[in-house]
């Protein structure tokens, strides 16, 4: 349902994603890792059509990026890097500004995802307040609302637990955790407990260049008595200035 195709991306000279490919199935949560600067943000950004590669494309649900864009991005649901919000408006404001950009113009099928995205997000004690007084941890589910309000089969979600406290990153991970079987969701994290806990697949990106294209045990019966943390850690250090 979600493809990468050689996915390539350079500033002048320097190459920020070369040549990244994958494919991820309904069902599947790919964990997307990799340090700072390895080009995960960058290929999200190609993937969902927020940023024109130098190369390759995406493909949604059987639709390339570049030549529907409409068409891919009403598949899925994208929670970016420090996702942008209005912040003067409330959350119900905001939300609702969301559901009419999807095509929600009747009031009453508006008001049904908007309650449920609410709701799977456990925003509803906020839900009048406005976003610029709220603290990270909920701006972050207010960013996670706005992804999932049209119950998009694919998911592309950038760091989804950032500033959360243990408690609610255990909430969003029972959430993405349970819509898995319906969809196809990619998310980058530096959490590696998180890749552990929601993760059936792994791809470790460095230097923009796919080292890894796993699954958690696979990675483990490769690297015997290591654990995640360790093996990422090795694996990455060995590809720096390489």
């Amino acid at each position: 349902m979600i493809e990468a195709k050689n996915l390539t991306k350079d500033y002048g000279n320097f190459r920020a994603a070369d040549n990244v490919s994958f494919t991820v199935e309904k069902g599947d949560i790919l964990g997307f890792l990799g340090p700072n600067g390895a080009g995960k943000s960058t290929t999200m950004k190609m993937l969902t059509g927020f940023l024109s590669p130098t190369g390759g494309t995406g493909v949604i649900g059987g639709n390339d990026i570049q030549q529907n864009p409409l068409e891919a991005k009403r598949l899925f649901g994208y929670l970016p890097e420090s996702g942008p919000l209005y912040t003067e408006m409330t959350v119900k404001e905001f939300l609702t500004f969301i559901a009419e950009i999807r095509g929600y113009h009747d009031k009453d099928a508006a008001e049904s995802v908007i309650k449920r995205a609410i709701k799977i997000c456990h925003l509803k004690e906020v839900r009048n307040q406005t976003i610029e007084t709220l603290s990270k941890g909920y701006r972050q589910r207010v960013g996670l609302a706005q992804a999932v309000l049209h119950d998009p089969p694919c998911l592309i979600l950038d760091e989804p637990t950032d500033g959360l406290d243990p408690n609610q990153k255990r909430e969003v991970r029972k959430l993405i955790t349970s819509m898995a079987k319906q969809k196809a969701i990619v998310l980058s994290t530096h959490i590696l407990e998180e890749v552990d806990s929601m993760c059936n697949r792994i791809i470790i990106i460095a230097n923009g260049k796919v080292i890894v294209d796993s699954t958690p045990d696979g990675l483990r019966e490769k690297h015997p008595g290591k654990s995640l943390e360790d093996i990422f850690c090795d694996l990455t250090t060995s590809q720096k200035g390489s």
